[in-house]
């Protein structure tokens, strides 16, 4: 996947920036790279230069602005590679497990959604809040009605965002409002990839719910997508819960296990992102390992629901790529700082760790890498897209207070995931184009048009300037 230039201004940030060369679970620290005082040099959306910040701004010409964000961190922008656009109204909705959570909470929200005002007054407001939180991409489920397609992906492509998603294919165990059949799947879903994929920094996700709520004939539509679009992403669910494996395994009983149904129709590849696989059998991992396909931590939500503790290691032992989701709104936060934070818990109990380096890898580079998007966003370097953020690790009185006596960039990582939140988000731009600002008033984040004017702490280049 090439990167995708947007013509605009040239400008550079400066800050302690921090990035990734490679996973630091595989080559510890050498995949590190860290510029106490360093710059992003921007141009037409894409990063031109990342280096220490002197030598960079004396080649600056004068008439290029610098955005100093000292003392914060400048990162890649977080990627959430599971998202569900109408849950946001659900999110916290009390006591029920998946299935149960589904029908009871889920399938009525979702049916409100043949409405386009209610799907782009979602989608404007879900645009906004990832912004906030520092989320510059994220893999999206709409609903079956292709007008929440058109909403979301239409609100996206105003904002220049890098966005995935698809119409949710669904035609059994949900209402009515929400069924469609096998051949509109197919057809609404080829339209969508029509109108959508390759406009701007757009694709569309071939998107069955999960294997309960599609028939075998769905299933093979789905299929034959995803035989006619080699390239596209496949997003869907596995191996979440335990009264849904059973399910699958009562409406495919000759299938071994839940991934083989995938398996058979072809939707086992690259790109192909399986939300949950909390309980895989080792025949499962090792055949999500050998198609190429990717396996989605969502911690919030399998806390939430009570789904399971995933087993990071044992996935990473199989060579599964793994990417980490908020899962919204089975999961409870759209801050991937607080989405790490539960990943860590749910490793502790499971007698495994996530040190800082590898969460916010994870968090950026590896969902990037997860989603095969790696090529164009996830990391901090020339010609790749300029999709930034700086987070402030002093954001409350608590991280301020616990940064006093951190020592280690490490440390200070660990702490702003641990104790941190949508306060630590500074600002994020997305192509390079300013889309949140901290400092901008609460009047100016909600629903209008990314704005490329700089923020207030804009300074001209050589000055030391503050967003203090």
């Amino acid at each position: 996947m090439k990167p995708i230039a947007s013509p605009g201004r040239t400008l550079a940030l400066r800050g302690r920036v921090l990035s990734f060369t490679g996973d630091p679970a595989e080559i510890g620290e050498r995949a590190v790279v860290f510029h106490s005082d360093g710059v992003v040099l921007i141009r037409d959306g894409l990063i031109e230069r990342v280096g220490n910040a002197q030598p960079i701004i004396d080649s600056l010409p004068p008439d290029i602005p610098v955005t100093n964000h000292h003392p914060h961190l400048i990162l890649p922008g977080f990627i959430d590679s599971h998202v569900h656009l109408p849950q946001t109204q659900v999110i916290g909705s009390y006591g029920a497990e998946l299935m149960e959570w589904l029908q009871k909470y889920t399938f009525p929200e979702e049916a409100r959604y043949l409405s386009p005002r209610i799907a782009s007054d979602a989608s404007r407001w879900l645009l906004d809040t990832l912004a906030a939180n520092g989320t510059t991409s994220a893999s999206v489920f709409c609903t079956s009605h292709p007008v929440s397609v058109d909403a979301f992906m239409g609100e996206a492509d105003r904002r220049g965002l890098r966005m995935i998603a698809g119409k949710v294919m669904m035609d059994r165990g949900a209402p009515e409002a929400l069924l469609d059949t096998p051949e509109r799947g197919y057809q609404e879903t080829k339209a969508a990839i029509e109108r959508w994929h390759g406009k701007g920094r757009l694709e569309i996700a071939i998107t069955p719910r999960f294997a309960p709520t599609s028939t075998e004939a769905q299933l093979a539509m789905a299929c034959e997508l995803a035989r006619e679009y080699p390239d596209l992403p496949i997003q869907t669910h596995l191996s979440e819960n335990h009264a849904e494996i059973a399910y699958v395994a009562a409406l495919f009983p000759k299938d071994t296990d839940y991934t083989a149904i995938y398996e058979r129709y072809g939707l086992l590849r690259k790109r192909a992102l399986f939300g949950h696989c909390i309980h895989l059998t080792e025949r499962e991992r090792c055949a999500l390992a050998a198609h190429g396909a990717s396996a989605i931590f969502c911690p919030t939500s399998n806390l939430f629901l009570g789904s399971g503790l995933f087993d990071r290691d044992a996935v990473r032992a199989a060579q599964v790529r793994i990417g980490i989701a908020t899962d919204i709104g089975g999961g409870t936060s759209y801050s991937m700082l607080r989405t790490m934070a539960e990943g860590y818990k749910v490793l502790a109990l499971k007698g495994q760790k996530l040190p800082a380096f590898e969460a916010f890898h994870m968090a950026s580079a590896g969902n990037a890498e997860a989603m095969g998007i790696g090529e164009a966003i996830g990391r901090l370097a020339p010609g790749l897209e300029a999709d930034v953020i700086a987070l402030d690790s002093r954001s409350s009185a608590p991280l301020a207070r616990r940064m006093e006596r951190v020592e280690t960039l490490e440390e200070e990582l660990f702490a702003l995931m641990t104790l941190g939140d949508e306060r630590a988000t500074v600002a994020t731009y997305s192509g390079g184009r300013l889309i949140y600002d901290r400092n901008a008033p609460r009047a100016d984040r909600s629903g209008k048009a990314p704005q490329n004017e700089p923020g207030p702490f804009v300074s001209t280049h050589g000055v030391r300037g503050s967003d203090q």
